[in-house]
């Protein structure tokens, strides 16, 4: 399970990191492009979000499993 957290982290870490290249390089980009890119970084945080949600949960479960009983 631990393994889980790990991975849903790393790939968190990496979704956030090319929304945000996304959103920094929005300026860079020909008007008639703008709105496809500002949805492409969007998404990218969304699926960062998602997976990051998702492994926070694996580690919660995963750390209640484990804890002895009262």
């Amino acid at each position: 399970m631990q393994m889980t957290v790990v991975a849903g982290a790393i790939f968190a870490l990496v979704c956030f990191g090319v929304a945000l290249q996304g959103f920094l390089s929005l300026g860079e980009i020909e008007p008639a492009l703008l709105s496809d890119a500002r949805g492409f970084a969007i998404f990218w945080a969304f699926l960062g979000t998602v997976c990051g949600v998702l492994a926070g949960l694996a580690w919660w479960i995963s750390r209640g499993v484990s804890a002895p009983p009262h």
